[in-house]
């Protein structure tokens, strides 16, 4: 008996334990080991929990051999961005002055059930300092290269929950999703990474960055593994009060995606991307049969007044600490905030004005669509040492362009996964390398399911899969 071929998906573990064809114990020795040999040149970790993965997979082969019920991940492991509460465990948040807090007295609500489901948890993930940026380079941790490309970025803020699933370090983990810091990492690396409808998934013992904006969600490396996680983690929650009681969603990967209304979002969100973003997102809408555009409006508008409220209400969450240990933050970091707290009250107001009035508009758009298809990134992943990209002709930061097409999603809250696309083999050396390309697919508030139908359709046909 031995583990199975890394990397594995988490459906290919959690049967082969059930399965016998492996035990819990060697599955996480395996990926301990592997963590160990990889993980120093990926950085995708900062802390790694060997001593209580191994007692929780002596605890599921124990249950397993005594006749047990099993929950459907058991066995698999996972690992979390350093944002998420794990008990015992001092929560980092990315940051330097984070190091001095006690250890958690529980886990988050979401590791709680992932765990509940058998999985276990491996360790915590690299991020960018307090969720602040799309580039996991940080000055405390280190910074999280591309594991398609070890001169190029991973994306973040949520860089190394996406590296570590890409790489094949972990099957399966958690992060957060503000502007973008699901789906930008997860297209940069290559697997799937979904952003849930807000409030759809507690948040409970997660790091907040913007209250208002936040998001947690899964990272996978098929769809079938993102249902796992994601039908584990809904639930509403006494601890946080945005995760509303709503009736699970029903996911099925198997339906027909004949019925479903489609269209590619043009205008703002096709304006800046590159030829092989535009070939990916090509391929998507030709495999789902899209002959339908529709423009979302005011999308730049949207954009500008995401990072309106994002600044703002980042900067208050962190006032103090700015006021009293200034020189400990990351230095990209700091002066964010720093300007974040000196943008005028009525600027906020203003941009939680229009924040209503485009969701109105776009969710009137949802009265005739079921889905909408747009690139999750401008381009694929920058260099290491880039600090610009050029867009429409014009040179800009690479930092706060990444998130381009994602900010005016995060702001209404809709539900959006981004899926891997493999481009035809005669485009590889003309337009991308070897590097990934991700598309959001975008549904109105709370249809998850229709995000999975879709995406298990791509899957199906081979345009989207996850990088080996």
């Amino acid at each position: 008996m031995s583990p199975i071929p890394q990397p594995a998906t988490a459906t290919e573990i959690a049967a082969a334990i059930r399965n016998g064809g492996t035990t819990a114990q060697a599955v996480v020795q395996a990926t301990l080991a592997d963590i160990h040999q990889r993980d120093p040149r990926l950085n995708c970790f900062t802390t790694v929990l060997a001593d209580s993965a191994q007692a929780a997979a002596a605890d599921i082969d124990r249950k397993l051999n005594a006749g047990a019920p099993l929950g459907p991940l058991a066995g698999v492991p996972f690992a979390v961005k350093n944002l998420f509460d794990i008990e015992g465990t001092t929560t980092l948040a990315g940051s330097k002055i984070s190091r001095d807090n006690p250890a958690a007295r529980q886990d988050a609500t979401a590791v709680a059930r992932l765990k509940a489901a058998g999985a276990i948890c491996i360790g915590a993930l690299n991020m960018d300092e307090y969720a602040y940026g799309f580039v996991t380079i940080n000055e405390h941790y280190g910074t999280t290269p591309n594991p398609q490309d070890s001169s190029r970025i991973s994306g973040g803020s949520s860089g190394g929950s996406a590296a570590a699933v890409a790489a094949g370090l972990v099957p399966l983990s958690l992060g957060s999703d503000t502007n973008g810091s699901i789906r930008v990492p997860a297209a940069l690396c290559g697997c799937y990474g979904l952003k849930p409808t807000y409030g759809r998934l507690s948040r409970a013992g997660a790091y907040l960055f913007s209250s208002s904006l936040d998001h947690v969600g899964p990272f996978a490396r098929s769809v079938q593994d993102l249902a796992l996680a994601f039908e584990a983690l809904q639930g509403a929650d006494d601890r946080d009060p945005i995760c509303t009681d709503r009736p699970p969603a029903i996911l099925n990967l198997s339906g027909e995606i004949a019925d479903l209304r489609i269209a590619v979002a043009t205008g703002y969100f096709t304006q800046a991307m590159t030829p092989a973003v535009a070939a990916a997102l090509g391929q998507v809408a030709a495999a789902l049969k899209v002959t339908r555009s529709i423009t979302l409006p005011e999308s730049d508008r949207a954009r500008a007044a995401a990072y309106i409220i994002t600044a703002s209400e980042g900067s208050q969450l962190h006032l103090q600490r700015l006021q009293t240990r200034l020189q400990d933050f990351d230095g990209a970091t700091r002066d964010r905030f720093l300007a974040g707290a000196l943008i005028p009250s009525a600027w906020y107001l203003q941009a939680q004005r229009f924040r209503r009035w485009y969701r109105d508009q776009v969710r009137e758009l949802f009265q005739t669509l079921d889905l909408v298809l747009a690139p999750t990134t401008p381009c694929q992943a920058p260099r290491i040492d880039q600090t610009t990209l050029e867009i429409d002709g014009e040179s800009v930061l690479v930092r706060p362009h990444l998130g381009l097409y994602t900010q005016p999603l995060s702001f209404i809250g809709l539900p959006v996964l981004s899926v891997p696309v493999r481009l035809p083999g005669e485009l590889l050396g003309e337009l991308s390398g070897e590097l990934p390309v991700g598309v959001q697919l975008i549904a109105r508030p709370y249809d998850e399911a229709t995000l999975f139908r879709a995406a298990a359709a791509l899957e199906r046909q081979g345009v989207a899969m996850a990088c080996s």
